[in-house]
């Protein structure tokens, strides 16, 4: 352990202020005297030293950052003179440690404190341990010394006795931080700061160490990079050599793709651009990155099915037969089924008359698949590329967001690749696939570019025919590709890009369609999914349609599939238990046994006093949504005269527009409620309430105006809204039924929910021509022009001795 140190007498010094700058004993440094700080202090130590003798002293104390160290250095100044360049300094040397103490008051503008003088002996134990670290700090030091060439001072260094000295010798290290000189300032062990000084000298030792071996090892990098370059253009010249001796052609690889490119069956600017990238390869040297470039690109065009097409079957030929494909692999679909059938009719015409091209444009299509979800948009897709024996390929832009993903990238950037049109006609291996857009109103766009913008080259049969990708950079004929997309919504396609396809409709399927799915397609591959046989589970028509009605209830048929799927792992599961024999035949009556209670039972079929409607303000209307058409029902209630506040209250999510037309249905009952025979004289102090249940579904549109009429009459009137009846138009000030849009969807949405009774605007009568005639003939539908219309039809006649008072509520 080390040994106390003693104190000195008192000290009272001035202080000379050292900033980012440590001065130890033993160190003799010049000083600048043009510092205002360091000249006061020099010139208070030389008239306080004119009372005493000896030379004038200061106070070396290090200051970092603004704030003093707790110990500084006894200075006594040697020399006052003129530094090297001429101006006025002062030669200092270091004394000793001083622990600095309170602030005293003295001669000069120097800021005086006084201080005890710290005793640096050499502690008595172990002094074979310090003379090992006095011997290994000075072979370190030595080290050090003789990288830097200081030979010199390695004599000096060696020639110190002294364990303080040296290690305060450490003082004049370059390569120490302010920070950790104060270090050694402050550790006033002499042994204890010879130990830190020499711990400090071999981790900086070993930092060059390891630059010394990086730089080593980059060097050694370097060079062999340059040898390897020189024996490699070496070895090239020698075999060329070889090969002239032998009399064999050149078989360099810039030949090769040239050889290539030349082979290839290439459009003719094609070839003259691939060639034009092949001299620019031969001119490149091998480290060059843009030789890679160029064998990508080179590679990817002669992967390109440039002239190939394939030949349309016979089937596309046979008008006949390519329904017939149709029909066996979907039911229903009749609009898609009747266009593409147009489609392949035309194209037949156009080529028996030599019209393959016209104007640099073949005959393609361009069709917008829109609908809700499991109706089957996507395997629509593969269906036409098989009844065109063409090559089919999906490309899913659903959540894509990149431009590039669809014109590629500048072939000049890292792992750049063609975009994804590009590369779907590669896939195919022909010039004319059908390539499906799936999701096309799912695409986005944002800081990356619009990728919707970049489909309206590639989806204008006006010319594709030129289409450029970013990556290629050369015409690609896109103008015989079938272009399939697939949507949702309509409206969430952007308004141009939705201009420039031929938009199809898929409203979903009536029941009987449902059940001929059900039957033809799903159960089968159910059974095959299931591990049974079709003469070990046999299901009903009529269990068909009530898991298609009562069980399910949705535009396409992608929750039948999955009930099916549950009915017969329930089944197999049974068996496998011994519960269940094979074979097995599936009835109506079964299906509450083996997958529950049904979770869609129409209004018709429960009881009255549970029906919606059995309450006046209750009516009933259609609404088109994301899945589908749907039953939308509207709630209408009166707040008690005395308790409520007047105005309109509004509940449901609802948007500006059915906000809108809630505004109008209740005005035109104000106005009209005397011809109307509707007790509205004290509407005015009482408020109405309209709710749309299902309130976290956002609604809005106009369709809603007669059924939210229909509901204030039914209950100012008390009249009940007639069950078996559901409508849908827009309402105007004067009572005008106005038309709307998604009449099939909201006819077919009433017939899965059981209504037997629909009124649609006059005006909308021309689009009953789109409902299927099995699903019209089990509908009562009216068309009607004027409100007053839809009230006599929809609220059932005032029951004998009813109140014709307001009811409070509904």
């Amino acid at each position: 352990m080390a040994a106390e140190s003693t104190e000195f007498t008192p000290l009272t010094l001035p202080v000379l202020p050292l900033d980012d700058e440590v001065v130890l004993p033993g160190m003799v440094v010049p000083l600048d005297l043009s510092d205002a700080e360091v000249r006061a202090a020099v010139e208070a130590a030389q008239a306080a030293a004119r009372d005493e003798p000896g030379k004038p002293r200061v106070l070396l104390v290090p200051r970092v950052e603004g704030t003093h160290a707790r110990t500084g250095v006894l200075g006594t100044v040697e020399q006052v003179g003129r530094l090297a360049d001429g101006d006025p300094g002062a030669l200092i040397r270091g004394r000793g440690r001083v622990r600095i103490g309170a602030g005293t008051t003295g001669p000069g503008a120097a800021l005086w404190v006084e201080g005890t003088r710290i005793d640096e002996n050499v502690p008595e134990p172990a002094p074979g341990q310090v003379a090992e670290l006095m011997k290994e700090y000075k072979a370190l030091a030595t080290a050090w010394l003789r990288r830097r060439g200081a030979w010199q001072v390695v004599d000096r260094v060696q020639a110190i006795d002294d364990v303080s000295a040296l290690a305060d010798n450490s003082g004049y290290s370059p390569f120490l931080t302010t920070e950790q000189k104060v270090e050694l300032l402050e550790t006033a062990d002499p042994v204890a700061r010879l130990r830190l000084a020499t711990r400090q000298l071999r981790d900086h030792l070993a930092e060059q160490d390891v630059a010394e071996s990086i730089a080593k090892d980059v060097q050694e990098g370097v060079d062999k990079q340059q040898r390897e370059f020189l024996l490699r253009r070496q070895l090239e010249a020698v075999r060329k050599e070889l090969r002239e001796l032998n009399g064999e052609s050149d078989g360099e690889e810039s030949d090769d793709y040239r050889a290539r490119v030349e082979a290839a069956d290439l459009p003719e600017k094609v070839r003259e651009a691939a060639l034009k990238e092949v001299d620019k390869l031969e001119r490149s040297s091998d480290a060059s990155p843009e030789g890679s470039w160029i064998r990508t690109w080179l590679d990817t065009v002669l992967g390109m099915p440039w002239n190939e097409r394939t030949d349309d079957s016979a089937s596309a030929y046979d008008i006949q037969g390519a329904r017939a494909v149709l029909d066996a692999e979907h039911a229903g679909l009749e609009d898609v089924k009747e266009r593409i059938t147009e489609y392949l009719a035309v194209r037949k015409r156009r080529g028996d008359r030599g019209l393959g091209v016209i104007g640099g444009r073949r005959g393609g299509a361009v069709l917008a698949l829109v609908g809700p979800p499991g109706v089957g948009k996507t395997s629509l897709g593969e269906s036409v590329a098989h009844a065109m024996g063409r090559k089919f390929v999906r490309v899913a832009l659903g959540g894509v967001r990149d431009e590039a993903e669809i014109r590629g990238h500048r072939r000049t950037y890292v792992g750049a690749l063609p975009g994804r049109i590009v590369r779907a006609v590669k896939e195919a291996g022909s010039m004319n696939p059908v390539v499906l857009l799936d999701e096309i109103d799912k695409v986005g766009s944002d800081f990356r570019g619009d990728p919707a913008a970049a489909l309206l080259e590639v989806l204008d049969p006006a010319q594709n025919h030129t289409f450029r990708d970013h990556y290629l950079e050369v015409e690609l004929d896109l103008s015989d590709v079938v272009f399939l997309a697939t949507a949702n919504v309509l409206e969430a396609i952007p308004e141009a890009l939705a201009d420039r396809m031929e938009i199809v409709r898929l409203d979903g399927y009536t029941e009987d369609e449902k059940v001929v799915i059900a039957r033809d397609h799903l159960l089968p591959r159910q059974l095959e999914r299931a591990g049974l046989r079709q003469d070990e589970v046999t299901i009903e028509e009529s269990a068909l349609r009530r898991l298609a009605g009562e069980y399910t209830r949705e535009a396409g048929v992608r929750t039948l599939e999955r009930s099916i799927a549950r009915l017969l792992r329930k089944i197999a599961a049974q068996h496998e238990l011994g519960g269940r024999e094979l074979p097995f035949t599936v009835t109506d009556d079964e299906l509450r046994g083996l997958i529950g209670r049904p979770h869609h039972v129409p209004e018709s079929a429960q009881d009255p006093a549970e029906r919606r409607t059995s309450v006046p303000g209750v009516a009933t209307g259609l609404a088109v949504t994301g899945a589908g058409g749907d039953v939308l029902f509207v709630e209408a209630s009166l707040a008690d005269p005395e308790t409520g506040a007047a105005g309109l209250t509004l509940t449901g999510q609802l948007g500006d527009v059915m906000k809108e037309s809630a505004q109008i249905a209740l005005s035109f009952l104000r106005s009209h409620g005397a011809e109307l025979e509707l007790p509205v004289g004290d509407l005015k102090d009482r408020g109405v309430h309209i709710h749309f249940p299902a309130g976290a579904v956002p609604k809005d549109g106009p369709s809603a105006g007669i059924t939210m009429t229909t509901a204030l009459a039914s209950l100012l009137s008390g009249r009940l809204v007639r069950t078996d009846v559901a409508m849908t138009g827009e309402v105007s000030l004067t009572g005008r039924v106005l038309p709307i849009g998604g009449v099939k969807q909201k006819l077919l949405a009433a017939h899965r929910a059981g209504v037997t009774t629909v009124v649609i605007p006059k005006r909308n009568e021309p689009d009953l021509d789109d409902v299927p005639a099995e699903v019209l003939d089990r509908l009562d539908v009216h068309t009607v022009t004027d409100v007053r219309q839809v009230l006599d039809l929809a609220l059932a006649p005032a029951t004998n001795g009813a109140s014709q008072e307001i009811p409070a509520a509904a």
